[in-house]
């Protein structure tokens, strides 16, 4: 059995009581087979008046029953798991944000959290129960046979085990062939989601016809590994019948043998008929039903590996001790906060050169500080280690003197402006009320208003309720960019603002806008802005340079020589390019990923 699984069964309080109603109720269902039985033969064999039949009647009725109960509550033990199980890999994407492992695909992770769990319905609903019925009913047919008839009881003894054996050398294949099924499946899904997010891109470079054959190869890979494993099912289920069959064959033969000479009475001998079976029975089930399973288990494997992955080390407070979650350290909210890092270095979990090395930086509060320096030095990554998103492998992150407890109580005290900001599908005003959903609209109005996007938001076709597309497709950059601003105006509590470049593939017009409503935006906070562009730099009251992962220098800022680095690099670029993090991710085998304060 999935050992990670039947804990999170067992743990989940929600789930406890239908997994133990289900086992309970399956079990319950296969020990009354041995009442039938007994009923039955005795009615056949004239030891019982036929009067015994309604007893028959009320087993029969009482089987159902518990089969009913058994399916409804392990229906309901499936969606607990399930829910319980999406939940923790949200929050544990989540609790990674962007630093998450480069291996893992968006679409991967959106299939293993969609189709990869609804795959573990034949496992939770029907794999469980049948272990919990082929450990119980089979030791207690075999008492009741040794108690009726020793030879047929022995002979059971010794081919039962032939069922869990040949199941087992069938198994080690099945599970190997589904492992490669879901991989193909996570494969497909992954590339499909990076084809349709790339289209336009594709079509202008005249790639989209051969991504096309890309994604029919991608799909027949995964047909051919699917029918390889419906293929080893049926063998699977062919070579359990067999067995089956040849063990019953060992029982039944002797049995009419015997009858026929007058040493076995015809009531012991239809009791021994109609149990045999049923001592298989359950083997059997459970060999079909882990196969019917085996997908639900390779993601179920999935799942754990991505919760149980390489963490970002705990933090520390400054008695060396781990702050616990839900602990809160510093100031309340709507102060403008004290910055410190002291001799900080941070490490990705696939990359052995540092991101940051000994940085030591104090930001003063209510001063902004601009970080420059070329594409890959590691600005984000600092912005990162702000928003927690990444912890220091070495050193201390301190607000006003105290370390940073709980992630959701530090980061509702700080505005976030990305240089990429996401629009999800729904009306513009739910994305701007994103952080503050209980702002009424006449806030959210006024939030618009200070980032100057109520111009065009109220030009749009239903103004403030027009559902903006995925991504915000159906807006500028410039438009999205304030849409992101207003968000921060929503937030009036959040002392400390963050923005990385957000003027950055903006036209000259989008960019004064962007730059206005940040000046406003920034009064009275602590401010941290990565930028590139005069503009934003003139924001800022102290400039630190940025370049491998180090502060190379602290000056004021100068409008008329600011430091310029593409923000879209290319092969003549120096190279820098390849040194930029993804989602705050160096990229394997440089050092230009590292951020330092």
């Amino acid at each position: 059995m999935h050992k990670d699984l039947v804990r999170l069964a067992v743990g989940e309080r929600a789930v406890r009581l239908h997994l133990v109603v289900c086992l309970a109720a399956a079990v319950l269902a296969g020990l009354l087979v041995l009442v039938q039985a007994e009923l039955l033969a005795g009615v056949l064999s004239g030891r019982f008046t036929t009067s015994a039949l309604i007893l028959l009647a009320v087993v029969v009725g009482v089987r159902a029953l518990l089969a009913l109960t058994q399916g409804a509550a392990a229906g309901r033990m499936a969606t607990g798991v399930k829910s319980a199980l999406r939940h923790r890999l949200l929050a544990r994407l989540q609790e990674l944000g962007p630093v998450r492992p480069a291996s893992q695909r968006s679409g991967e992770l959106v299939t293993l959290t969609g189709r990869g769990l609804d795959a573990l319905d034949p496992y939770l609903s029907g794999y469980l129960p049948a272990v919990a019925v082929a450990g119980v009913v089979p030791v207690a047919v075999l008492v009741r046979l040794f108690a009726a008839d020793l030879p047929s009881a022995l002979i059971v003894l010794v081919t039962l085990p032939l069922i869990p054996i040949f199941g087992a050398l069938v198994g080690m294949h099945t599970r190997a062939v589904t492992e490669r099924q879901w991989r193909a499946l996570s494969r497909l899904g992954g590339h499909f989601l990076d084809v349709v997010r790339g289209l336009p891109t594709l079509r202008a470079f005249g790639r989209a016809r051969y991504q096309a054959e890309v994604i029919q190869r991608v799909s027949e890979a995964h047909r051919s590994a699917t029918m390889r494993t419906l293929r080893v099912a049926f063998l699977s289920s062919l070579v359990l019948e067999l067995a089956a069959s040849l063990s019953l064959a060992l029982v039944a033969v002797p049995v009419g043998l015997r009858l026929l000479s007058g040493s076995l009475d015809l009531s012991t001998a239809l009791l021994v008929l109609l149990l045999a079976p049923e001592a298989y029975l359950p083997l059997r089930t459970m060999g079909g039903r882990f196969h019917a399973a085996m997908e639900g288990v390779a993601a179920a494997d999935e799942a754990f590996a991505v919760l149980d992955g390489p963490a970002t080390p705990g933090r520390r407070t400054e008695t060396g001790r781990r702050t616990e979650p839900g602990r809160r350290t510093g100031p309340e909210r709507g102060t403008a906060p004290e910055i410190r890092l002291e001799h900080v270095t941070v490490r990705y979990p696939d990359r052995p050169e540092a991101a940051l090395e000994d940085v030591s930086l104090v930001i003063a509060p209510g001063e902004r500080v601009a970080l420059v320096g070329e594409s890959g030095a590691g600005k984000s990554t600092l912005l990162h280690l702000l928003l927690g998103f990444v912890t220091p492998s070495e050193g201390r992150v301190l607000v006003d003197g105290a370390e940073i407890g709980d992630q959701d109580s530090w980061r509702a005290r700080l505005a976030f402006v990305p240089q990429r900001p996401h629009l999800f599908a729904a009306s513009v005003a739910e994305n701007i009320a994103l952080g503050a959903p209980a702002v009424t609209i006449d806030e959210v109005r006024a939030a618009a208003r200070a980032a100057q996007a109520d111009g065009f938001v109220t030009a749009l076709p239903e103004g403030y309720d027009t559902v903006v597309g995925e991504r915000g497709a159906n807006l500028s950059a410039g438009q999205r960019q304030r849409v992101a601003l207003a968000r921060a105006f929503c937030r009036p509590e959040a002392g400390l603002l963050l923005l990385d470049e957000p003027t950055a593939r903006l036209d000259g017009r989008s960019e004064s806008a962007v730059v206005s409503a940040t000046r406003d935006l920034a009064e009275g906070r602590t401010a941290v802005i990565v930028a590139h562009r005069p503009a934003m730099i003139e924001l800022a009251d102290r400039v630190i340079r940025i370049a491998d992962g180090r502060v190379v220098a602290t000056e004021s800022p100068v409008v008329e020589s600011p430091v310029e680095s593409p923000t879209v690099e290319d092969p003549a670029a120096g190279g820098r390019a390849a040194r930029e993090p993804v989602d705050g991710r160096p990229p394997a085998g440089t050092r230009g990923g590292r951020s330092s304060s």
